[in-house]
Order: C-alpha cells, then structure tokens, then sequence
C-alpha cells in the first residue's frame, strides 16, 4: 500500500514537473503510476492533500536552503549577498519545477492553498532582509523582494547574467535605494 502510495506520488511531481499541475490529470496520474483512479481517490481523498503529498516528497528530496542564518549578520549588504548566493542556487537546481509551480499557482486556487508556506516565507525574509537598510522602508522592502523573486532571477538569467553577477546586481540596487535621499524621504 506505501509503494503504491509513493509511485502515485512520484508520478505526481513527475508531471508536475514536466506539464505543470494545472496540467496534471488524475487518468495521466494513473496512467503514469499504473494505477486506476479509484486508487488514487483512495490514497488521496482531495486534491490537496495530493499537492501536499507532492510538495513533502520534492522538498524532500531538494530542501531550500535555510536562508534564516543570514539574518544574524549585521551588515545589510553581506546579509542579503549571502541569502541570494544560496537562494540563486536552489532556484538553478529546482527551476523547471518552480517554475510550473509559480506559473500554475496564479490559476489554481488548490496549489496556492498549499505555497501558503512559500510565499509566508518570502515575505518573513523579505521583511527581515530589509531590516538595517537605511533609507526609505517601502522601498527597501519592494526592492528586496524584488531580489528574492524567481521571476526576477529567471529574468536576469535570460539575459545571461550568473547567478553571482545576478546578486551582485541585487545588492546594487538595494545600496542604491537605501543610499539615495529625496526630499520625500526627509
């Protein structure tokens, strides 16, 4: 019962990988698992509590970085280089899945019901990370969101930046948000 509990799983994040979840059937499920659909009922009652099966068994196998040992640093700069550096690198190595997953979760409400976790995470560092900058604090933030959004890495990754340049680049932009003064910030 656990094997077939497992391949289901496996062939869940397979196709969630190479199609997206939105484009993930319960028959191409089966069909890939070699199971019926009941099976997969009988396993899995809802959807989510696939999705959950799915995201436990990946970051399993491919756990993120604990970017939280960066927030110990003092220096802002150092801080947010390091937590890109290890962040930059998760994103390299789990692209093609977190891309689907990112993509997939606009539109299925099920999927973003089970990335609570990811994007409560992105906000906590975002938050932390901005902490000492000075500056502007809702700029910071924007910004240091902005860095540590797939999206923003993928971007700079088309337009054949390293994943180093690429921080270098972020870090950049913070220092010159948090150096520059305007008169609405006074």
């Amino acid at each position: 019962m656990e094997q077939t509990r497992r391949r289901i799983v496996e062939a869940t994040v397979e196709l969630h990988r190479t199609v997206g979840p939105a484009k993930t059937t319960i028959s191409a499920i089966a069909a890939a698992a070699g199971v019926q659909r009941p099976t997969i009922y009988s396993h899995f009652p809802n959807q989510v509590d696939l999705l959950r099966a799915c995201q436990a068994h990946f970051l399993e196998e491919h756990p993120p970085p604990d970017l939280t040992s960066w927030l110990a640093i003092p220096d802002p700069a150092e801080r947010l280089r390091g937590c890109l550096h290890e962040l930059y690198a998760y994103y390299r190595a789990t692209q093609g899945m977190t891309a689907k997953l990112l993509a997939d979760a606009q539109t299925t409400p099920h999927l973003r019901t089970v990335m609570y976790g990811y994007y409560d995470s992105q906000r906590f560092l975002t938050n932390e990370l901005a902490k000492r900058w000075p500056g502007k604090p809702r700029l910071v933030r924007a910004a240091v969101g902005h860095a540590l959004d797939f999206w923003t890495w993928k971007s700079l990754l088309q337009r054949h930046l390293s994943d180093a340049d690429a921080v270098e680049m972020m870090v950049g932009l913070l220092g010159s948000i948090a150096g520059s003064r305007t008169s609405a910030d006074q």
